[in-house]
């Protein structure tokens, strides 16, 4: 059995020590040619997955070892008899962590939520529904929107003016091209003027949600602040507005071992079902090291502390920033380099923490951490 798979798919070498028969490729490399005797493809979110790449090629399973699935054509997929699943929801946590871990590295969002500010979340699906959750147990206060859900399924609903006039707003819906409620340039300059003075943006989502154009000069205004792991031109990312956000990271919100491992995992059981193989279970990641836990008791330097000493967003915007300005550089293919080597992240949740004061424990706690010791 063949499988082509992207290379920045973590667990892969589990896959082929287990019997799978694999052909790595750059994510924007895959072709029609690539599949020529393919039994399955297993994508990331750079390759366009349509009939013009599948067709005439005996691959039987696609899975996309992400959440988003607008490079899918799932009515392709249908009417090539191609069996399809996505990982919905893997790297939910690893976002949520990555958005509390830009709170902490920049100078007063934290603190300033801990006080009793508010966060505003644009889409209320895995993200969202885990971001609101974290939020509920460190105290913050918070609201979302999300016009595709049913009354009643969020529990601190707002309108998108409210949600926009919160000290942060963080984006976390899907891109669609959908009627009624289509997301590319949801965040328009007529939006963006309605942000807070001094907010803070962050889109963790996809870059199309926002419009990069409107949102540089809204920066250049001195207004506020923003943060943007994806990008509307992605993978080209505009030095202009680089230089105008507070942190650039080059689309690895979810990029954490843990997410990787599980997109992965998802998708390859779907496989196995599908195709009738037994690959799933090779995917089972080790605990992360044991992090110890400060002493202290003052609750935002503590969480500051702890969401830090795991995971610090300045290590990736300065990676982003200095392959960015190398002189001659391809920029687009110095991002999807940074993605194809990205370090080693861990999770905060579900790994272990020793030590520190009854505070800290109580705050590794509420974000799921395992206290030993």
């Amino acid at each position: 059995m063949l499988i082509v798979c992207d290379e920045n798919m973590p667990g892969l070498e589990a896959l082929a020590a287990a019997g799978a028969t694999l052909r790595p490729l750059p994510g924007r490399a895959i072709g029609r040619a690539e599949l020529r005797d393919a039994d399955a493809l297993l994508v990331r979110s750079v390759t366009r997955v349509d009939e013009a790449l599948l067709a005439e090629t005996p691959v039987r399973f696609v899975g996309t070892a992400t959440s988003g699935t607008d490079h899918v054509d799932r009515d392709a997929l249908g009417r090539l008899d191609v069996a399809f699943a996505d990982a919905a929801g893997a790297n939910a946590n690893a976002v949520v962590e990555y958005v509390l871990a830009v709170l902490a590295s920049l100078e007063q969002p934290l603190a300033r939520l801990l006080e009793g500010g508010r966060v505003g979340i644009v889409g209320y699906g895995h993200v969202g529904r885990s971001l609101g959750a974290r939020l509920n147990a460190l105290g913050v206060s918070w609201c979302a929107t999300d016009p595709w859900l049913a009354d009643g399924t969020i529990p601190r609903p707002a309108a998108l003016a409210e949600v926009l006039a919160c000290e942060v707003v963080t984006l976390h819906c899907s891109l669609t091209e959908q009627a009624p409620w289509p997301s590319r340039h949801l965040i328009d300059e007529r939006a963006i003027q309605q942000l807070a003075q001094g907010a803070l943006v962050i889109n963790a989502s996809r870059g199309p949600v926002v419009d990069n154009t409107a949102l540089a000069a809204w920066l250049a205004s001195g207004r506020g602040r923003a943060v943007l792991d994806v990008w509307e031109t992605e993978p080209e990312v505009p030095a202009p507005l680089l230089e105008r956000v507070s942190l650039g990271t080059p689309h690895i919100a979810g990029y954490s071992l843990e997410a990787r491992l599980a997109g992965t995992q998802r998708v390859v059981a779907a496989m196995d079902a599908a195709l009738g193989t037994a690959f799933a279970g090779a995917l089972v990641p080790q605990p992360a090291a044991a992090l110890t836990l400060p002493e202290g008791e003052e609750r935002g330097e503590l969480l500051r502390a702890l969401l830090l000493g795991r995971y610090q967003p300045q290590d990736d915007d300065r990676r982003l920033r200095e392959a960015l300005a190398v002189a001659g550089i391809d920029r687009s293919t110095a991002f999807d380099r940074l993605r194809r080597d990205y370090p080693l992240r861990r999770e905060l949740a579900g790994n272990p923490v020793k030590g520190g004061s009854a505070q800290a424990r109580e705050i590794a706690e509420a974000m799921d951490c395992v206290v030993v010791g």
